[in-house]
């Protein structure tokens, strides 16, 4: 069973950058096309960015396209997720979650593992 630990979080100004990681424990890491999430305080958990299991497809959010990119190391068996330009409606709990569709996916419910979270907070 493949375990996610995230990383990274933390607050920055407004404007400023940060870069989560999600580690994978386990060697099926490359047979899962991953995805981040985040939630803000009475939000529902929303897509923010997804790529395939090679790497070679992303998609992201209307609301983060252009300042943010997902990334994975297959031979690392972790998936980033750079972060810039960075704004206060940014501000949530991200998650990263693995899903072994072959296809990039944007809803929570087709992701099967998911990281414990880990808190962005940006100021203004």
């Amino acid at each position: 069973q493949v375990q996610l630990v995230e990383s990274g979080g933390g607050l920055v100004q407004a404007g400023g950058s940060l870069r989560l990681s999600c580690a994978a424990s386990g060697r099926t890491f490359s047979s899962l096309a991953m995805g981040w999430f985040r939630q803000a305080p009475g939000k529902e958990r929303e897509f923010v960015a997804g790529i395939s299991r090679s790497g070679s497809r992303e998609d992201y959010a209307d609301s983060v396209k252009g300042r943010f990119t997902i990334s994975r190391d297959n031979a690392k068996n972790t998936v980033y997720l750079q972060m810039n330009s960075l704004e206060p409606e940014d501000t949530a709990v991200y998650y990263c979650a693995a899903t072994p569709s072959s296809t990039l996916q944007l809803v929570p419910r087709m992701y099967i593992i998911w990281g414990q979270g880990t808190q962005v907070t940006v100021s203004s």
